[in-house]
């Protein structure tokens, strides 16, 4: 803003305002000296200075020594006024009208000029309306004010006041006006000030054209904005080019803002902080991160770095490019770090996934004497709510408690969306209800929040209440109550919701994804299917919804082959894609290693769910080699990583190396979860490690303090149970303090059954069968203990219980790779086109295992009233059996034949098999539901131990 010239002022004493101030100092009135006095430094050069005090002071110096008449009002109070508008002093200010209006002193225009800039627009307003004689300067003054302290239409009223009183503008008064253009988004009305500029002469004093320039960037007409800038003849003025550049940068146009950074460059103007600031905020990806290091060079060279808004435009600069060890460096090397350097790599370490690092940011800050302000709680609590850490973000809670920020909206929010991640639903709950204000997003958060911990009935009363509120549902909502509905399994919800979604119009590309997403969790996979077909537009999120819908339900070999529909369609699989295929669960390992090299081809960095899908996916595939050079390979092991490889070791059969890799994760301060001692416990039990299972078992109880789930319960039942130490399982179940779910009887009637107890085999099944059950399994192993039994008449019982409640047998099935496509069998099946060679080639190895190793089929496997022919016929047509044949036609010598099986094997096909590995030379890998075996010259890798 220019200064002012003296001006003459007219107005009357006794219009002034008089403000109610205790005046301190006393400022005495000024009475001309009778005698020379000594030599003091000019008011004017003193206030240059910046010091308030020290212009009191010499204020208060020159009147009280009484100097020479030479020093007019003007001289003395004119510069003051100035100071305290510069700095914002408001106090002072007021003091020095008081003083003026004691004075008997016109210096209103000053007045208006100080309280604008002071922001206390209403005493500049009243100062305004109670000028009798109004000068350019002091209309001037009043739009700055406005302009300035957001109240542009009031600015731009009184731009239109003073041409209707006639007032003569002058260069001055259209910076403001445009500043006010720009803040009502008025293109039109900014023209028009440029139309007048031009009539007036003033197009080409530079701060018109630089605020021009600035407005018609500002209103998004950079071709205009372009169009002056380029006009100019002489672009010397860095602030010319500083709006340009700003123009573009605010825009995300980065190839036009460096380009004109680099033409500023060239011409040799010297840069200010605005330019770096402007030129670094388009600094974004790997092509713009290079030219923001050359930017910094350029500011190291300039010695820009000690100025703090270059200095976190920098640090922003690295944050955005995903720069983040370099950010780390910067900021360490910062002297004098504000909370916006603190806030900034706060934001960035969550922004770029490295949660820990924030929360010990976070720590420093606080140690370093910096208060966390409403930023960088939202950055903690969001770090927290990723991590789950549930510990860090009520210690970031109750500091917003403590310092009055709990009741900010956007805190509010970011606490619900926390707990949500936290797993924590009361929490949640209590935090939403204690939020003064509410607005959609704090809705549509806390119904999410109930939808993804699996409280869909809280959910939908929610979203009733938003409804009955008045507020409007939108497609975020929506796309919740679809997450609930999914919960429930409720297929006629699903279609309400979807009905609901159509005649709202708010039916776009995400609601159709998530309706084929709850389509497929509901088991509909038709209806799934149908909806994806009906998408126009398939993404890499359509396709990956459905490829989920198919191994949700079982169906691998269709997830599989949907990875050729992505071929077709040109669509590129994410991480989130190859996850999905990858967990498909099939040992279709020439599948997964194709995965595998196009993970590599693309350069997906092997960490987080992508590693851990690998691993598990060669440990099902049964090469654990693979699977533990994978882990190795992976730098920063988070907990699912471990947790996966010590499940591949269980899976196989390696207890010990479950254990030992248990006890290397501890070295590295990794604290298990639940999952992590159910895969140990898994491992402990199918290795026999009694005496290390119940250590980990207590371990996980009182070091770790996790209370068992009931599948802990289970796994130790088991492994008890595995030991035919049945009574010792049987006092452990009593023990629970909860009551034993049907999964814990279930392994306890399992063993009951392999060793022939009946004391607690009937306890077991009585038991599972009152508590009732949505798995056919549990109903099938009692089943199967009363066939085993003789009781036929029982078996039909549950068989009509089963019937009853609307439960199928899960039939046998198995797969086995071979010439990249992956084959189905299931019992006695014929569908198959090698059908005929595949019995014929049973059949003659069933021959040669008669032979040749005495083999003798186990009726007593077939657990069904038939005739003993019948069930002969029953085990020649087990599903493994049709597809080892089929591997022994199929795959060349030499190469080890993989199966998978869906339930478990029995102990004639386990028998049939350790034969053929050892009359044939084969080696076989059958997965089943409970374990690997690995059979190899007549012997199993589980030792008959499944």
């Amino acid at each position: 803003m220019a200064t002012s010239s003296p001006h003459i002022y007219t107005t009357s004493p006794s219009t002034q305002l008089r403000p109610m101030l205790n005046l301190n100092p006393a400022l005495h009135l000024f009475k001309f000296p009778q005698t020379p006095t000594k030599r003091f430094p000019s008011l004017k050069h003193v206030c240059d200075q910046g010091s308030l005090n020290e212009a009191f002071k010499s204020l208060t110096t020159f009147l009280t020594h009484q100097l020479s008449p030479e020093l007019s009002l003007d001289a003395a109070y004119s510069p003051l006024l100035e100071l305290c508008a510069k700095k914002k002093a408001l106090p002072e200010g007021q003091q020095l009208h008081a003083h003026l209006i004691k004075s008997c002193a016109v210096w209103d225009a000053k007045l208006v000029y100080m309280y604008g800039k002071c922001g206390a627009v209403l005493d500049a307003r009243k100062v305004f309306e109670k000028m009798s004689h109004r000068t350019v300067f002091t209309w001037n003054a009043m739009i700055g004010a406005f302009a300035a302290n957001g109240e542009p239409f009031k600015a731009i009223e009184m731009y239109n006041e003073m041409r209707g009183f006639g007032v003569r503008l002058d260069s001055i008064t259209f910076p403001s006006v445009l500043k006010a253009c720009v803040a009502v988004g008025s293109l039109c009305c900014g023209e028009e000030v440029h139309g007048l500029a031009v009539k007036c002469g003033f197009d080409d004093v530079a701060f018109v054209v630089n605020s021009l320039v600035a407005m018609y960037a500002s209103c998004n007409d950079l071709g205009a904005a372009r169009k002056l800038f380029d006009g100019v003849g002489d672009k010397e003025d860095v602030v010319l080019w500083n709006c340009i550049i700003s123009g573009y940068s605010a825009r995300g146009m980065s190839d036009e803002a460096l380009g004109l950074f680099r033409e500023m460059q060239k011409v040799g103007v010297a840069m200010n902080t605005y330019t770096f600031v402007a030129a670094l905020q388009v600094c974004e990806e790997s092509f713009c991160g290079k030219v923001g290091m050359e930017i910094h060079a350029t500011v190291l060279k300039l010695n820009y770095c000690v100025d703090n808004y270059v200095a976190n435009s920098l640090l922003a600069m690295y944050v955005r490019c995903g720069k983040m060890e370099e950010a780390t460096r910067f900021f360490g090397d910062l002297d004098d770090k504000d909370i916006v350097s603190w806030n900034t790599l706060l934001s960035g370490f969550v922004q770029n996934g490295l949660y820990k690092e924030a929360l010990m940011l976070f720590r420093d800050m606080q140690r370093f004497g910096h208060r966390p302000d409403q930023v960088s709680l939202l950055n903690i609590l969001a770090a927290s709510g990723r991590l789950g850490s549930l510990s860090s973000g009520m210690e970031a809670h109750a500091y917003a408690t403590k310092n009055g920020f709990d009741s900010d909206l956007q805190v509010g929010n970011t606490l619900i969306d926390m707990y949500a991640k936290c797993s924590c639903v009361n929490l949640m709950g209590r935090a939403f209800e204690k939020m003064p204000n509410k607005d959609f997003i704090s809705w549509t958060t806390i119904i999410a929040g109930y939808a993804q911990n699996n409280c869909p009935i809280e959910a939908f009363e929610l979203c009733r209440k938003v409804q009955m509120l008045g507020l409007e549902v939108d497609a975020m909502m929506v796309e919740s109550i679809l997450s609930a509905c999914g919960a429930l399994k409720c297929v006629p919800l699903v279609k309400e919701v979807y009905g609901y979604a159509i005649r709202r119009g708010l039916f776009d590309l995400v609601l159709q994804n998530a309706v084929v997403n709850v389509y497929g969790q509901c088991g509909y996979i038709d209806y799934a299917y149908r909806i994806f077909n009906l998408i126009e537009s398939k993404d890499v999120v359509s396709l990956t919804s459905m490829i989920s819908c198919y191994v949700h339900n079982g169906l691998a070999n269709e997830a599989l082959e949907f990875c050729h529909f992505m071929k077709e369609t040109n669509v590129e699989p994410d991480s989130i894609a190859l996850v999905s295929i990858l967990s498909a669960g099939l040992c279709a390992l020439m599948k997964g290693k194709e995965i595998h090299g196009f993970i590599t081809r693309k350069g997906f960095i092997l960490e987080g769910s992508v590693a851990s899908s690998l691993v598990d996916m060669y440990a099902r595939c049964g090469t654990l080699k693979n699977a533990y050079n994978i882990y190795n390979s992976v730098r920063n092991k988070n907990l699912i990583l471990w947790t996966t490889m010590i499940n591949a070791y269980g899976m196989h059969g390696h207890g010990m190396g479950a254990i030992d890799l248990f006890k290397r994760m501890q070295d590295q301060q990794i604290v298990p979860d639940h999952i992590t001692f159910l895969a140990l416990l898994y491992a402990c039990s199918h290795s026999g490690l009694i005496d290390e299972g119940k250590g980990l078992f207590k371990i996980m109880r009182h070091e770790y303090q996790l209370e068992p789930w009931p599948e802990h319960f289970a796994c130790m039942v088991d492994l008890l149970g595995r030991a035919n130490r049945l009574e010792e399982a049987y006092h452990f179940v009593n023990s629970m303090e909860s009551q034993p779910t049907a999964e814990v009887w279930c392994a306890l009637l399992g063993a009951c059954h392999v060793h022939s107890n009946k004391k607690f085999e009937e306890i077991a099944a009585k038991k599972i069968l009152e508590l009732g059950s949505k798995n056919p399994g549990n109903y099938e192993l009692v089943s199967n203990v009363f066939a085993a039994r003789g009781r036929w008449e029982h078996v039909e019982e549950v068989r009509m219980k089963m019937k009853g409640i609307g439960l199928k047998k899960n039939p046998g099935c198995s797969w086995i790779e071979a010439g990249n496509k992956v084959h189905t069998f299931s019992a006695r099946d014929k569908s198959h086109p090698q059908s005929n060679e595949i019995y014929q080639k049973l059949a003659q190895i069933t021959e040669t295992l008669e032979r040749e190793a005495g083999y003798v089929v186990q009726t007593k496997c077939v657990l069904q009233n038939v005739e003993e022919e019948e069930k002969v016929q029953m085990l020649y047509g087990h599903s493994e059996r049709l597809a080892i044949a089929y591997g022994l036609l199929n795959i060349p010598d030499g190469t080890p034949i993989r199966i998978t099986k869906n339930l478990r094997v029995c102990m004639d096909c386990h028998t049939f098999t350790k034969l053929i590995s050892k009359v044939f030379w084969l080696v076989l890998v059958v997965r089943d539901a409970n374990r690997f075996h690995h059979f190899e010259d007549g012997i199993c890798s589980c030792g008959d131990f499944w």
